[in-house]
């Protein structure tokens, strides 16, 4: 009987623990939320104001849409039928924003030892690496393709061998 007493009284004071916590959790969470409500007033204010008040450097990761003024477009054409588009602005080679699905996205350059570009945007998962053949969108988060054989104008045209060139006269 001892046993049982034992395991009972046990039973008793973790109960007793989990509800002396809890008020304190409750009022955590409590003031936690009034704190962002002011957060997303404020976010809403931001959205209110027009975007040229924003120079284009200073658009974080987080923001919905990165300014694209004044930037140059590339469209690749991927298989499955899929469609990017990249702006790039010659101010900032360490940004691009990138058009997958309707929504615009700024990725941050990160170095490779490779030579390839590669692009990510860490809140949403994205990746892009565009090495001189082709590009392709990565999902980090659920790790697996988004798209891929992407090429522009430049990357579809044939590829002229080194011999036709060396045949060819210059004129």
């Amino acid at each position: 009987m001892s046993i049982f007493k034992l395991a009972i009284s046990c039973g008793v004071a973790l109960g007793a623990l989990t509800l002396s916590l809890a008020p304190a959790a409750f009022a955590a969470d409590a003031e936690a939320k009034p704190a962002k409500a002011v957060k997303a007033k404020a976010k809403a204010k931001s959205a209110a104001k027009p975007a040229e008040s924003k120079p284009a450097a200073a658009v974080d990761e987080e923001a919905d849409e990165p300014e694209t003024g004044g930037s140059t477009t590339t469209e690749f054409h991927c298989e499955l039928g899929n469609k990017i588009t990249i702006y790039s602005n010659e101010a900032d080679e360490k940004h691009i924003a990138l058009r997958w699905k309707k929504r615009l996205h700024r990725l941050t350059q990160v170095g490779t030892t490779t030579g390839a570009r590669r692009f990510e945007n860490r809140l949403y998962g994205l990746v892009w690496i565009g090495i001189p053949a082709k590009g392709m969108l990565l999902d980090s988060k659920q790790n697996r393709q988004l798209a891929n054989e992407c090429k522009d104008a430049e990357q579809i045209k044939p590829a002229v061998p080194v011999a036709a060139e060396a045949a060819t006269p210059a004129a």
